[in-house]
Formats: structure tokens, sequence, C-alpha cells
């Protein structure tokens, strides 16, 4: 290395620097002297040598070896040289061709040429390129003549009817609908009801054709999504929604009028681009997308423009029984084709869930969650400020009574405001997703008070089985917002109270868009959901912009009703935090399974024409009725002090929901798993509707799904009956 640079320098004439951690300037004491580290030859390694602060160049001792090195010099000086004149000239020629790009390019010059003459001619600006200040102001003038600033100050959804004079009428909804792809798409028009999957098949054997068509749906009785998951297999291109008037109820002194409501379309809940999984902060997103979300646009309109809408139509009559006058389509009157444009834009939002806990006494690690969505699109007082208002009332109560009136829950409470309920129960969905593997052992119920207030006089619920008669004994003890006199359980249905079976049939199955239907579907968590009504029809104004206060004030007696709803949930959650054993009635699936053993016997024949049978089916029904006749039997005999044996026999009851969830199935590809009220192939209603296509149309009957689907279905209530039977051993069980 020392001859090395030796040679360098020597080539050059100039002394090697001195390297020194000293200062170089004179000191004041006069002392010039300097330390100089010097590299060494290899016999000097390991010498500390002190030299002269002068140090001359040593001269070579081999003259040949001294050209090699002065060759080798230049060679790498030119070589650096080189190089550097290429990067520069690479750097000038992408330069040039991004010019060209931008318009700034000379005129004559098509491509980049690798000539030396080109790039001295590309350096060398010409007259002709340079730009004065009137023909600059003169192109600006040209572009700013189409200017058109609507388009950047509002993009919104709109629906076109092209008249056949060639004139459009321009429909602008004021909500949109979330997780629509945004679509520009045109075509003639169909009417389908609600949008259920029987009225697509009354307009198909009315010969109409939905195929390459948009559909008109009114809006209630299934979700958004589910309307347009049933368009999308019936192959249109995009779906429009409004509310038909007579369907819902209104405030006093208000016009039979409603603004477009705001909904989702995603048939699931919770995040749609992390399905299964929880989406947290910490959570490393694969790339996944929700089977769920549309693959066609949509948008609600208002009941003037469906009316409007409707008014266009020709073709068949529409059936009596849907209560509309108007004709299928797709024929139109005085139009061409109908448009919809829809431009929504995708967002990333963080949202947040707050909780507050009741700690309980004897079991704190059991708990009863009772939650309401805080977010709203538009004011949202029935929406979602009624069940945050009453969510913040119990929770400030139920302390007070442990504070201040010696109340000792045995179990605790969790208090849930969720956010993003609005797209789909989000904050709820991705809560119960990052707690999957424990929820379902600690959590006792779920009681969700979403839009609890929707008039007064009716009282409707949706709840699991399992609380069935917590319901029924909690109504009969509070009092109805409209006749003091009486309960709720007497205007909620007209029959004998000791009829079980009968009453069981008033209460409406969980939907897709309850926020308790993951609870149930998804964990397996038994779940209350409650609404009071006027004539049992929806508040008109929910999810529009005109659910005000004024007008929910209006709509009720608030006070009254708003106390009925806290007397209701409170009853329910100090029943179940209160008695020793968890009132759910396990006992009340018995009737459920029975149904379906009776609706299967209907099918023997074609089930013998296949060498299938239910008594497989029969012999599990059997063994959770026997179960829960002896876990009723444990209860009876047992000691409520024995808390180890007391805790043991309601964890068996907290078992019985979360086992008719089906394990045969992924929580990421089938989240709803719930074989009764769940939603996929595993569920008992996808089993039935498989082997009615035998009959209706063989060519689509699948035989080898059927037998899958039977067996899978039997085993899960199987494993629900051994659940409830406790032990391995005391489970007998042929194989």
């Amino acid at each position: 290395m020392e001859k090395v640079r030796s040679s360098v320098t020597n080539f050059f004439g100039r002394v090697p620097l001195s390297y020194t951690r000293f200062s170089l300037t004179p000191q004041t004491d006069g002392d010039s002297s300097q330390v100089e580290m010097k590299l060494a030859d290899d016999e000097e390694c390991g010498e500390q040598t002190m030299v002269e602060h002068v140090v001359k160049p040593r001269k070579g001792h081999n003259n040949c070896k001294n050209l090699c090195f002065k060759i080798l010099g230049i060679s790498l000086l030119f070589l650096i040289g080189f190089l550097i004149g290429y990067l520069s000239y690479r750097s000038r020629a992408a330069c040039a061709l991004s010019n060209k790009d931008d318009g700034h390019s000379n005129a004559g010059t098509d491509e980049i040429s690798t000539d030396a003459n080109d790039t001295e001619e590309a350096d060398t600006p010409e007259e002709s390129n340079t730009l004065y200040w009137n023909d600059l102001k003169g192109m600006w003038a040209e572009k700013t003549k189409d200017v058109s600033l609507n388009d950047n100050i509002s993009s919104s959804n709109r629906i076109t009817i092209v008249k056949n004079n060639g004139q459009e009428e321009v429909i602008s909804p004021t909500a949109y609908v979330a997780y629509s792809p945004a679509a520009d798409i045109a075509g003639s028009l169909v009417y389908c009801n609600y949008g259920r999957k029987e009225d697509f098949q009354i307009v198909s054997e009315k010969s109409v054709n939905v195929t390459g068509s948009l559909v008109l749906v009114r809006s209630g009785l299934i979700s958004i999504a589910e309307k347009v998951k049933n368009a999308e297999l019936a192959k249109a291109v995009g779906v429009l929604i409004y509310p038909e008037p007579t369907d819902f109820t209104f405030p006093e002194a208000q016009p039979e009028t409603i603004n477009s409501p705001f909904g989702h379309a995603h048939f699931g809940t919770g995040d749609p681009y992390t399905t299964g999984f929880p989406s947290f902060n910490h959570t490393q997103f694969p790339p996944t997308e929700s089977a769920g979300l549309p693959k066609i646009p949509v948008q609600t309109v208002s009941s003037d423009d469906g009316k409007k809408l409707l008014e266009l139509l020709d073709g068949a009559q529409c059936p009596s029984d849907w209560k509309v006058s108007c004709m299928l389509g797709p024929q139109l009157k005085e139009a061409k084709s109908v448009k919809l444009d829809v431009t929504n834009v995708l967002a990333e939002k963080k949202i947040y869930n707050i909780f507050g806990v009741l700690q309980g006494f004897d079991e704190p690690d059991r708990y009863v969650i009772v939650g309401a969505q805080r977010d709203a699109w538009g004011p949202g007082v029935a929406k979602a400020a009624v069940g945050s208002a009453v969510l913040l009332e119990l929770a400030r109560t139920l302390t007070d009574l442990v504070k201040n009136d010696r109340y000792r829950p045995r179990r605790s409470i969790v208090f849930a405001s969720w956010g993003a309920g609005e797209f789909g129960s989000v904050g709820a969905t991705e809560w119960l997703e990052g707690y999957l593997t424990t929820l379902h052992l600690k959590a006792i119920a779920y009681v969700n008070l979403d839009s609890a207030i929707q008039g007064s006089g009716t009282f409707r619920v949706s709840a699991s089985p399992l609380m069935y008669s917590l319901i029924k004994s909690t109504l009969s003890d509070v009092k109805d917002t409209v006749s003091p006199t009486a309960t709720l359980f007497k205007p909620l249905i007209d029959i004998d109270e000791d009829d079980d079976s009968k009453w069981a049939t008033s209460i409406v199955a969980p939907s897709l868009d309850d926020a308790a239907y993951p609870f149930l579907a998804y964990s397996g968590i038994p779940t209350v959901s409650f609404s009071f009504h006027k004539e049992n029809k929806q508040y008109a104004y929910l999810g529009t912009d005109r659910d005000t206060m004024e007008n929910f004030m209006s709509l009720v007696n608030v006070p009254l009703v708003c106390r009925a709803v806290m007397e209701f949930a409170g009853q329910i959650i100090l029943r179940l935090t209160h008695d020793h054993k968890l009132p759910l009635d396990y006992d009340s699936y018995n009737y459920k399974l029975l149904r379906f053993s009776l609706e299967l016997s209907r099918k023997s024949i074609i089930l013998k024409e296949m060498d299938l049978g239910i008594t497989w089916f029969s012999s599990a029904r059997g063994d959770f009725r026997r179960a829960a006749d002896t876990l009723t039997q444990e209860f009876t005999h047992s000691d409520f002090e024995d808390k180890p044996m007391l805790r043991y026999l309601n964890d068996r009851i907290m078992k019985v929901e979360h086992c008719f969830l089906s394990p045969y199935v992924s929580p990421k590809e089938t989240p709803f798993r719930h074989v009764i009220y769940g939603s996929g192939k595993h569920t008992f209603t996808a089993m039935m509707e498989n082997l009615n296509l035998r009959e209706n149309n063989p060519t689509l009957f699948d035989k080898d799904l059927f037998k899958e689907q039977l067996a899978l279905f039997t085993w899960t209530i199987q494993e629900a009956a051994n659940a409830l039977s406790g032990e391995i051993w005391d489970i007998d069980n042929e194989f």
C-alpha cells in the first residue's frame, strides 16, 4: 500500500498529507512541531517512529514498477472521466425526453439521437422554440374556455332519464350507498318489489328479462346488501332503491315524502378489507377483499324520485299483492334508457370503540355486554343518539345502584359505544374478530340498543332462542307505552301466554343489518335487539337527513318511551348478572330442531330415492333434548352456595350457542358460521334450498353437496348436545 501511495505521489510531484489529532497552527509557546501518523513498510510494522514535520518523498526502488503504477493511474483517471461523462449524458437525455413528454421538446425532434451531433443540437436552443408572453397568454385563454368548476366542487351521484326526444332529466340524490363501486352505466329498468329472491322469481315467471337492466326495488324487509346480492345473481347491471311511503310511519303534521336514505351494500359486517381478522393497528394487512362487496353500482333515491321512475315503466302488470300500481318493464314510456352514474371514492378512516366496565363481585370474568353505535349519517337522532343516550343512562343508574343501594352484581357489565356502525357494524365486528377465541367463553349475552325508538304502540324484538323465556318474563313486568294498565307482552301478540311454541313465532330472526347479528352468527353469543314502532312500521326518517330532534319529538312521547326502553334493557341486564343460574333457555332450541325435523320428514320420499334418511338427525335432536332435561335436573338438585359447581353448570349453558357455529367452515371464508342464523352453504336454509331444487330444477340440484350438508348439520347438532351433556364420559354416542 505504501508503494502505491508513493508512486501516485511521485507522479503528481506532491508530498504526502500528514494526519494529526493536533492543530497545525503555530502554538503560542513557539513550538511548531507536529506529530505525523505514517503508514510503514512491512519491515517497520509494530514500531512507532517520530519523524520530522518536513517529509521528503521517498525515491522509488524500481523504475519499471513506477512506470506500471503511472500507467495504472492514468487508466484509472481515464475510466473515471469516461463514467462521469456517460452519466452526465444520460441525465441530459432523460431531461430531454421528459421535456418532450411535457410538450416542451424541440419541434423538429421525434426521438433522442445517440450521435454527438444530435446531442449538440439538443443542447442548443433554436430560435423557433422561444415562447413569448403574448403567445403564452393566448394559449392559457384557450385552455380555460372549457373549465367546469362544478366537477371539482361536487361530483355527486346522479340518475339520468334519457327521453325519446333526446332531452335528459337528471335526478340528484342527497345520500349515497357505501361500498358501491364507482361506475357509469345505462340500460332499461325493471321493477322487482323488495328485491327478495322470490320477487326476482316472480319477475322471471312473467317472462321479464333482468339481464343487462337496472332494477328498481323498494326499501325494507331485507337489507340493501341482500337486495344487491339478489340483483347480481339475476345479472342486473345496477340497483336503484327507493322508500315506499306506505311502508313507513311519519311524525305528525309532516308530509309523507322521504329523502334518499343512507345505507351500505356490503353483504357482511366489519371491515370488508380485513375479513376474518381484526383491523387493529398492529395487524399486517394481506391483500384481501370481502366476497360480499358489490360488483354492480347501487344508489338510493327519494320517494318522489322513486315514483317518477315507476311512472316510466311499461310492459306487464305488477302482481296485486305487491300493493304498488305499476308495470314491470323493461319497456319504458317516453324514454330510451336510464343512466346511473356513481362516483363514490373509497377512503380509509380510523375509528374508535369506547368501553366502560362495572365489575362483578363473584365472577368478574363473566360479563354481559350492552352496546349502541355512536355514528350516524346525517343528524341521526333515532338512529344513534337515542341508543347512545340510553347506554349512558344505563351506565349511570346501574353504577348508582351498586354504589348507593348495596347491589352486588355477580357478573360484570360491559358498556360499549361502537364506531362505524353505519358502515356495517365495523367497530363491533372488528372487536369480535380481535377476541374470537375467548369471547364465547366469557360473554354471556349482548343487548343491542340501536334504533330502539321508532314510534310507540308496537314492540318488536329479535333474539336468540336462548333469550326467549327471559324476554317473555321481562315483557310481562314492563308497562306498555300506550296503555299504562297493560304490559308490553299483550300488544306483542294476541295468543295464549302459556303456549311458548306459538309465542316464540312472534320473535323475529336477527337480520344482517342488525348490529347484534355478528355477535350471534359470528361469535356464538346470545343476543337481543328490540324497538318500539308505530303501527308496526319503521320510522320514515331513519337514516335520512331529516332524522332531527324536532321531527323525533313530534313522533313519540320521548320521556315515556325512553323509560320503557330503560326498564326493559335494565331488567334483562340485571337478571343476567343477578341470578345464580343463568336465565338462558337452552331448552328453547328443541322447538327449532323439532320444526327442522318435520321439514325433513316431508321430504322423506325424495330422501329414500337417494338412499338417505333422517334417522341420525332425529337421534341428534333427541340427544339434545335429553341433555337439556338432564341439565335442568342437575340445577334442581344443586346447591347454589357451591360456587364451583354452579360455575361449571353455567359454563355448560354458555357453550350451547357457540356449539351451533359450524366447525367445518373457515371463519375467514364464511364468517357467519351459525347453522341456523348464519349465511352460507352450511346452514339449514341453504340445505333445504338445495333439496328443493331436486323437485323444481333437477339440473341444478347437487346431490353430493346435499349429503355433505345433511351430515355436517347433523353432527353440529350432536356437538351442541354434547356440550350440554358435560364431560365426555357422560356422553353415549355410537360411531
